[in-house]
């Protein structure tokens, strides 16, 4: 033990796509295309929602944190993806490992919660009509978001402690293109039982219950809406809660995969690319599907654009 103490690991090596023969060459154009649509798909949405008074209802408050949020996980990961593929050596230092670890936890907890909390909205708005004013008032939005903020940052720090405390004993080769704890677990020489003890506990409060959480919500949002008499009101409930429950589905449905798979029977790189794609496909198609499904975003959209176009071009002519 005493030598393991001493042995300290100061940078990472990933493996993750290692043994494709020029895998940067083939894998860089995609994962930069791929970080653009959501840098450029979620800011659109943020901004549409900051221009347009029409789009300051809670629901839309909360998307617009979903969008920002979105942007930041991408963020975590992507870019140093990106670099690494323009190295001859894929590695990061131990500090960044932690870090980017840290937020990248802290940024899928929240955004698990979140969609919790756009849920409860759907709710109160198609069970509680009456009263949705006063349960989703601006102080209970401000209040609400910045607790998914907070619960998913408080979960984030208990792993980032917990990660901090393995050992390596020299070993520094990860099986993945970023820094995560499984993976880290999975190369580390500590007894790591305590750990996932830990670690499974805390998933029961940070992706189990707000997955039943919206599960329970749905459940009372159908239960009204099949007492809906008219066809065209029940249609419009549906309506509002199609992108939500779409985006939902996309996120615990790429969780499930990411989570639940068998252990084998599937190559490194096969794993490690439905890592990536749990950190990454949600925070892209977000912006899309509620840019298609979702009426007034597509009519901001297009009132907005061309005006700010028109006003752009006015200043340049001027």
């Amino acid at each position: 033990m005493g030598v393991r103490n001493q042995t300290r690991v100061v940078e990472f090596v990933f493996l993750g796509f290692s043994s494709i023969p020029n895998s940067h060459i083939y894998l860089f154009l995609p994962f930069l295309v791929i970080y653009l649509v959501t840098v450029l798909g979620n800011l659109t949405i943020f901004i549409l929602i900051q221009l347009d008074s029409s789009l300051q209802s809670p629901m839309y408050y909360f998307l617009s944190h979903l969008s920002c949020l979105d942007i930041c996980l991408s963020s975590v990961t992507v870019p140093k993806i990106l670099v690494n593929f323009l190295c001859q050596r894929q590695t990061i230092t131990y500090n960044q490992c932690m870090a980017q670890m840290f937020f990248l936890m802290s940024f899928t907890g929240t955004e698990a919660a979140l969609l919790g909390i756009m849920a409860y909205d759907r709710y109160v708005a198609i069970c509680k009509p009456l009263h949705y004013s006063l349960l989703m008032s601006t102080k209970v939005c401000a209040i609400l978001a910045f607790s998914t903020w907070v619960w998913g940052f408080l979960d984030s720090a208990l792993h980032t402690a917990l990660s901090s405390k393995l050992l390596f004993c020299g070993v520094n080769q990860i099986h993945h293109v970023f820094c995560d704890l499984p993976a880290l677990m999975k190369i580390s020489c500590s007894d790591t039982q305590a750990i996932e003890m830990v670690l499974g506990i805390a998933s029961l409060f940070v992706g189990v219950a707000p997955f039943l959480f919206t599960i329970l919500s749905y459940a009372f949002i159908l239960s009204s809406i099949l007492k809906i008499r008219s066809t065209t009101g029940k249609r419009k409930a549906f309506s509002t809660c199609a992108s939500h429950l779409t985006v939902v589905t996309v996120y615990y449905g790429n969780g499930l995969l990411n989570y639940n798979r068998p252990s084998t029977g599937y190559s490194l790189e096969i794993d490690t690319l439905v890592s990536i794609m749990f950190c990454i496909s949600p925070p892209m198609l977000n912006p899309l599907i509620y840019s298609l499904r979702n009426k007034e975003v597509n009519r901001t959209f297009a009132h907005k654009v061309p005006q700010l176009s028109g006003n752009n071009g006015h200043h340049t002519r001027n």
